[in-house]
This record gives structure tokens, sequence and C-alpha cells, in this order.
């Protein structure tokens, strides 16, 4: 095999490939990047086993012919090379894999690169992406659920059911939901009419969080859910990954049908309070203390042998003062992810679910569990 392609752009698609092998599979095949090269076009493929990345970009072929390479080792060739055309050639010797080498030269410098390859018969098979039932919605839709549920996710490994985003479709809507047991992040938008029904299904955060990256802001992205598979498609890119199983909890039942008590901030002023109060908040605990009372919001850390601190904001609040212990990391998160001036914060007891959500709603908020006060 041989052939000629641009250096950056093998680097941009090379870059996305190391995002998805695992850094665990070092030595062996799931650390390589499948190489295939025909029709004057270079097919790249990239696998954890879990979570499939395909692409293609134009080469100048003299050779067709298909390898795998050391993704790493690769990359690193690639960042150390200037701009301008580049020539992989694959030299085969008589015995096994271990004889299989690739040298790689830039055209315009005296430099030349020797790295051993491992025969693409060894590369796992990707499912089919090809005859399964996409559906087109805007990218620009797909980023912003992805960015207000995916950081709620849980990470306890034994509650695997959670490890990911649940995704169904719910009338023309498609809602995507996200927990921990301790907070909820939910987010709805009418995008699917005239879309045939699909399975609901649980991702992993690691495919939603690469198409969050590299999914354009205009246009359209094509998804498909199948058994066990979803499927995403944009531009030359082609992505699959592995669906979680188990029984995703019910979600709405977490959801207050109604709720007594609301304060509305800017949003400005509890980002600012929130930076400052959290350098006393001990990080393990996280423990954040909310007192609303007329007008004012007192964001204040748990007190330590450390120290505190405390800051009050101006709120639109009238009624009894009460105190919600919540988790600081709860509060931020979806505080950098709401969008607008003004956030609302609902409750109707301090042991009681909290609803966080942007002023005027939208069409998606964030449920956080309180915790007890010390």
């Amino acid at each position: 095999m041989k052939f000629t392609f641009d250096r950056d752009t093998m680097i941009k698609e090379i870059g996305i490939a190391q995002e998805i092998i695992s850094t665990k599979n070092v030595g062996s095949i799931l650390s390589n990047v499948l190489l295939s090269a025909q029709n004057n076009s270079l097919t790249i493929k990239a696998t954890d086993i879990k979570v499939n990345f395909e692409t293609q970009i134009p080469v100048q072929i003299e050779e067709e012919g298909s390898t795998t390479v050391y993704c790493d080792k690769f990359m690193s060739i690639l960042n150390s090379i200037p701009d301008g055309e580049i020539e992989f050639d694959q030299s085969a010797s008589e015995g096994d894999d271990a004889g299989i080498t690739v040298l790689i030269k830039p055209v315009a410098k005296k430099v030349k690169f020797k790295m051993k390859s491992m025969s693409q018969e060894k590369f796992p098979d990707f499912d089919s992406a090809e005859n399964v039932p996409y559906f087109d919605v805007p990218s620009k839709d797909i980023k912003e659920m992805i960015s207000q549920t995916s950081f709620a996710v849980s990470e306890d490994e034994t509650r695997y059911f959670m490890n990911g985003v649940f995704i169904e479709k719910k009338g023309d809507n498609l809602v995507m939901v996200a927990t921990d047991g301790k907070r909820l992040s939910f987010s709805s938008k009418n995008l699917l009419s005239g879309v045939s029904d699909f399975p609901a299904a649980i991702v992993h955060p690691k495919i939603l969080k690469t198409i969050l990256k590299h999914s354009p802001l205009e246009g359209n992205i094509s998804i498909a859910i199948v058994e066990k598979m979803i499927f995403f498609r944009f531009g030359n890119y082609k992505f699959g990954s592995v669906l979680l199983e188990g029984q995703f909890p019910n979600y709405e039942r977490v959801i207050p049908a109604k709720q007594e008590h609301s304060f509305q901030v800017n949003k400005e002023d509890l980002a600012g309070a929130l930076k400052r109060v959290s350098v006393m908040v001990d990080k393990n605990a996280g423990r954040l203390y909310f007192t609303v009372s007329d007008g004012v919001l007192k964001v204040a850390s748990q007190a330590s042998d450390m120290g505190s601190a405390d800051e009050d904001i101006p709120c639109e609040y009238v009624g009894q003062s009460y105190t919600l212990a919540l988790n600081y990391r709860y509060v931020d998160e979806p505080l950098r992810v709401i969008q607008g001036d003004r956030i609302t914060f609902e409750f109707t007891e301090e042991m009681k679910a909290v609803t966080m959500r942007p002023e005027p709603a939208a069409d998606y908020f964030h449920i956080i569990m309180p915790m007890q006060k010390e």
C-alpha cells in the first residue's frame, strides 16, 4: 500500500481516533487505527469495542491496500512533521506481522520514520450502520441537549443503568434524561415530527461527548437507534456505540408536579457568589447553604476548621425564610449550561426536591435533592 496525504487533514482525523481508542489496550489491535486506501480515498477506522469511528479523506494512491498502525505513535510522527504532503509506504517482507513496516516521510523534507504495522485482519468488524432507519435533527439542538444532560450521569459502576443518558421518543419530542440518584437533568425538544418510533435507549456519555465536540454548529445530524446500537452521521463522519443495558429509573416520578415556593436570581450574581464562596467549601462533602429571605439569597459554605465564607445577593422572593443544603457541584454544573440572564429555584420543603431552571421556563431543567444540614 502506498499513498500521499495532506498532513493537517490527517491530523484532524487521527485526533478524533485517539479520543475513541481505549488507553487500557496499549499493545493490542485496539490501540491501532485502521487505514484502508481505495479509489483515491482513505478510510480511517478506530474502536474501543463499545464506540466506533469511521471517516474518509482524499489521498493520492499509488497502490491500494489496508493496514493498521499504532495510533498514538502515528499522531506523534504527524505532529513532528511540517505542514505539507506526506508519503505513506507499506512494504511487507516474508514472515509474520512483525516483518510488515510502514515508511512515513514528508515529500519536501529529508526525514523518514519507520514503524511496525499489524494486519487489518485482526481489526474488529463494525456493526453495520448502512441499512438502519436514520432520522435527521438539527445539530444545534442535539448539542444543546447533550450539554444540558450528560454531566449528570452516574459514575457509580455498580448502578450501570445510570451510567448513560436515557433517550426516548415521546410524541413528537426527543427526550434526554440523566441522573445519578441525587440529581436529575432533563431536556425535551420537539424535533421528531414524522419520525417513526424507535426503542428507548441508554447511551454512553463517551459517544455523546464526542458528538458534542465534533458535530457542526449548523446543519443536521442523522441518528439511528436500533437494538443494542446507536449510530450518528454528519459530514464525512460515522460514529456508532453499543447501548447500555438495564432498566433506567422512572424519571417522571422524580419530577415534582407542583412546588409551593420559588425565588429568582441573576445568573451572573449567582455564578460570582459560587466562585467566591466555593473557595471555603469542603471538596469532599461539597455542602453549600442557600438561605432565602425577603429580597436576599445568602450563599454560604459549611463552617470548618479552615473557616467559612458567605455572600448575599439580591433575589426576587417574599415570604418565610428557608435554608437549603445543596451540593456545590449540583448547582455549579447546571449553572454553566443554563442559558439566559435569570435563574429560578423552586421548592416545597427544605428536604424535598429543588428545581433549577432558566427564567422564563424553557424546555430543560435540573432537579437537585438537598443534603442533610450539619
